[in-house]
């Protein structure tokens, strides 16, 4: 379990640092097509304004997105309860908690630190599981608050939309240069169009890279947090059996979500948000044998 955690956390530090060095590439390119080295400054400047906003309100927009309200303890006393004393094992401060109203069993949680965090869960996911799958579920969340997974997905999730944005307008700024301008660097023009191409499609596979490898690592905590991998495994079973989907889930938000919310989608496990449940309840019964 520690090892699998261990190496989680270098693989995420490697893919970020991927991450950061692609986007100058890619500014760097575009600021040679056009002969002015601004261009990679501003790109820079426009990414850290961007992370900044986010940082910072991406866990309101996110519970707003998804229809969450509050959970008010009378209602919920028992997931209170379960929430308040997961938290005090993990040595987190209790988040707050917030409800979806959907019949799909599922889960996520945001939050920029573990003093600003919430969990929010779908009312299915209380009808369907049981005590131990359910702590099992809110643990996996808790995890993702504590290794600070929310944060880094954040980050992440700004830096593809911005290499998106300035691939964007570079392909879109091509059909305002002068004819001879777009002429006289062709070699370069050609490039920075094979970057704006590839780009998004690259920074979206590195995002999601991350997103999959976060998901084992918060399984893996979650099971050490609980000392019963089976409680998490059986919930996996259960959310991955239930064929209904979650209607609040959008593509923005959908890598937050403990399980891929869009269900009867055949995604190439390249491009999936999630990696295969299969593989998650594999690794977690491996953690009892």
């Amino acid at each position: 379990m520690y090892n699998q955690i261990d190496s989680n956390k270098r693989r995420t530090v490697f893919l970020i640092g991927l991450f950061l060095v692609f986007i100058i590439a890619v500014g760097w390119v575009f600021s040679k097509v056009y002969g002015n080295p601004f261009i990679l400054v501003i790109a820079v400047i426009f990414s850290v304004v961007q992370a900044l906003i986010s940082y910072y309100y991406s866990d309101k927009i996110t519970l707003l997105a998804s229809g969450a309200s509050e959970a008010k303890e009378p209602q919920f006393h028992g997931l209170h309860h379960i929430v308040e004393n997961l938290s005090i094992t993990a040595g987190l401060p209790k988040p707050k908690i917030y409800i979806i109203n959907d019949s799909a069993p599922n889960a996520f949680a945001t939050g920029r630190d573990p003093k600003n965090a919430s969990v929010a869960v779908t009312t299915g996911l209380l009808e369907k599981l049981d005590k131990k799958e359910l702590e099992g579920v809110i643990a996996h969340e808790l995890s993702h608050v504590g290794n600070y997974d929310i944060r880094l997905m954040t980050i992440t999730v700004v830096l593809v939309g911005v290499i998106a944005l300035i691939s964007d307008w570079f392909m879109r700024s091509l059909w305002f240069r002068d004819r001879d301008d777009r002429n006289g660097g062709n070699i370069m023009i050609l490039v920075g169009i094979v970057f704006a191409i590839l780009a998004p499609i690259a920074a979206t596979l590195i995002q999601l890279a991350i997103s999959r490898k976060r998901e084992y690592l918060a399984d893996a905590s979650g099971a050490l947090l609980t000392r019963y991998p089976d409680g998490l495994a059986d919930a996996l079973d259960k959310i991955a059996k239930d064929k209904e989907p979650l209607e609040v889930a959008n593509r923005a938000t959908a890598h937050l979500y403990i399980a891929n919310p869009f269900k009867g989608k055949n995604i190439s496990n390249y491009f999936s948000t999630h990696p295969p449940i299969k593989d998650r309840i594999k690794r977690l019964r491996e953690m009892t044998a």
